[in-house]
């Protein structure tokens, strides 16, 4: 590759419904130089997650793509940072950015591989980790359900869910991610979605009702689980990736009744609820990580060129585990 060449991709159509390749460009732009208060970092890895298709909606045609990468100082001119540190932040889709003392978060090598601070130890992990703890509130005993269980968020949240004594059924897209998350994460029962009926399913899975659901899909998938409320319910709603597509906004459940008669509550969540926790959390689930008590899967993708096609792929529910963009070697 050419010297002082950083390639970037950019927006360069909005989506209309499920984005398609031709709505991103790859340019190519000077890699640019650190001023006071800054420092230049090389993305190793880069995170793909489906809440960016939202902020797609909205970012302005010709700006690069935003995503959380994880990197290495090749410059610094920033107070506490230098050379060759391995930092994480808000890069985007490039392969050279620059952070600030607002945006560059140092990465603790101890926790885990360079990856996983964007990954099981990064923002899907300590979603899962609030999300669950602080507003579905488990008890042992509980039944809790999570859809979207194979991927980042769902497969951490239903292992959590096990440590603390729950009954976990988790719902997902293919037998072998059923299979993944039954035999391999430990779940008590998993549902395909697409071959069963989630509604039966759940009579036989969740025969007393749930007590919590982690929802990561919306949709009709929701609407299924919402009928099977146990008395006080608490639902959780991190995640739409259903909807996130639809030119118009589809018919939603007619859910009132079900929390009415139930007395249950359902809440929004996002983790930017939490930024003074965050450490806090990020050092159970590295413990956690090291017991083997969760265990996680990697979706690799090779080449930084082929960040929209597999950004389109997790939108259709292809990948399987924690999809990340091998940017360049550790």
């Amino acid at each position: 590759m050419p010297e002082n060449v950083n390639r970037q991709i950019i927006l360069k159509s909005r989506p209309a419904g499920m984005p398609k390749e031709s709505d991103f460009d790859l340019i190519e732009t000077p890699i640019p130089t650190p001023e006071f208060g800054q420092v230049l970092i090389k993305s190793l890895w880069m995170s793909l997650d489906p809440y960016m298709r939202g902020r797609i909606t909205s970012s302005p045609v010709g700006d690069v793509i935003e995503s959380e990468a994880v990197g290495r100082v090749m410059e610094s001119r920033l107070e506490g940072f230098k050379a060759g540190d391995i930092v994480r932040g808000r890069i985007g889709w490039q392969e050279y950015g620059l952070l600030d003392v607002t945006s560059a978060f140092p990465v603790n090598r101890d926790y885990g591989p360079i990856s996983t601070s964007v990954g099981v130890l990064g923002m899907p992990g300590l979603t899962a980790y609030f999300g669950l703890l602080d507003v579905c509130e488990p008890k042992p005993g509980d039944t809790v359900v999570v859809s979207a269980a194979s991927g980042a968020v769902g497969a951490v949240v239903g292992q959590i869910a096990k440590i603390g004594g729950c009954r976990v059924v988790g719902i997902a897209g293919s037998d072998e991610k059923v299979s993944y998350i039954v035999d391999e994460l430990g779940f008590d029962a998993g549902i395909n979605y697409k071959t069963q009926d989630v509604d039966r399913a759940l009579s036989v899975a969740a025969p007393d009702g749930v007590d919590c659901y982690f929802d990561n899909v919306g949709g009709p998938i929701t609407e299924a689980v919402l009928a099977h409320l146990a008395m006080y319910s608490r639902t959780v709603i991190c995640g739409r990736i259903s909807e996130y597509n639809e030119a118009e906004p589809s018919m939603g459940p007619r859910i009132l009744r079900y929390l009415h008669s139930t007395r249950s509550r359902i809440q929004g969540f996002t983790v930017n609820q939490y930024p003074q926790q965050f450490e806090e959390g990020r050092a159970q689930l590295a413990r956690w990580v090291k017991s083997g008590q969760i265990k996680y899967r990697e979706d690799i993708v090779e080449g930084f060129e082929n960040s929209p096609k597999a950004f389109i792929g997790q939108l259709g529910g292809a990948n399987f585990g924690k999809l990340l963009i091998k940017v360049s070697d550790e």
